[in-house]
């Protein structure tokens, strides 16, 4: 399937919009030097739920390349941190794509279920991040694999009430018909 001009410029410009948003929240708010607040999903989100599942994924891909790079070569998950969040980024493109489409979101009173899709489709991410921490960390990088559990907990709790907020704006932007019909001109069909 040969992807279109629009969808490619959905991808790069989400892509771009998702990694900005992780360097400016990065900034923002910090819990010690391991966990921070992230709204890199966003762009991932709005390529998902306009875009579907394989442009939600592709896009997710493109976001996870900042923070892989910080917490992957920056920091101490090295090549592992640097392949494996955006892997994690592109499982919630992907999930959030699909449950959108099959939720119907689209257009007037699909604001509810944007939000739905969101929240259900991080499940899966969320999951992966249990597996990479507990499973790929461990065997990848055992000597810091003691250290980063203790991470664990409360990456999952701030990564849930992101996609608490997260999922509240996507819903908004789904439910403001302008900006359905500029993503839907300038980036569908």
């Amino acid at each position: 399937m040969p992807v279109k001009t629009k969808s490619l410029a959905l991808i790069a410009s989400m892509g771009a919009l998702g990694n900005a948003l992780f360097v400016l929240s990065q900034s923002m708010m910090r819990w010690g030097s391991q966990v921070a607040l992230d709204l890199s999903h966003m762009g991932t989100l709005v390529a998902a739920v306009y875009g579907g599942p394989m442009l939600g994924l592709l896009t997710g891909l493109v976001v996870g390349v900042g923070p892989g790079i910080y917490y992957g070569f920056m920091d101490s998950l090295g090549l592992l941190g640097l392949f494996g969040l955006p892997i994690g980024k592109a499982i919630t493109g992907f999930s959030v794509g699909l449950i959108a489409k099959r939720l119907g979101v689209s257009g007037e009173g699909s604001s509810l279920k944007a939000v739905l899709a969101t929240l259900a489709g991080y499940v899966p991410e969320c999951l992966y991040t249990i597996f990479f921490f507990k499973v790929l960390v461990a065997v990848f990088l055992p000597a810091i694999a003691g250290f980063l559990i203790a991470f664990l907990v409360p990456i999952l709790i701030k990564a849930w009430i992101e996609m608490v907020l997260m999922s509240v704006y996507i819903g908004a932007l789904v439910g403001n018909a302008g900006f359905t019909r500029f993503v839907q001109r300038h980036f569908m069909g």
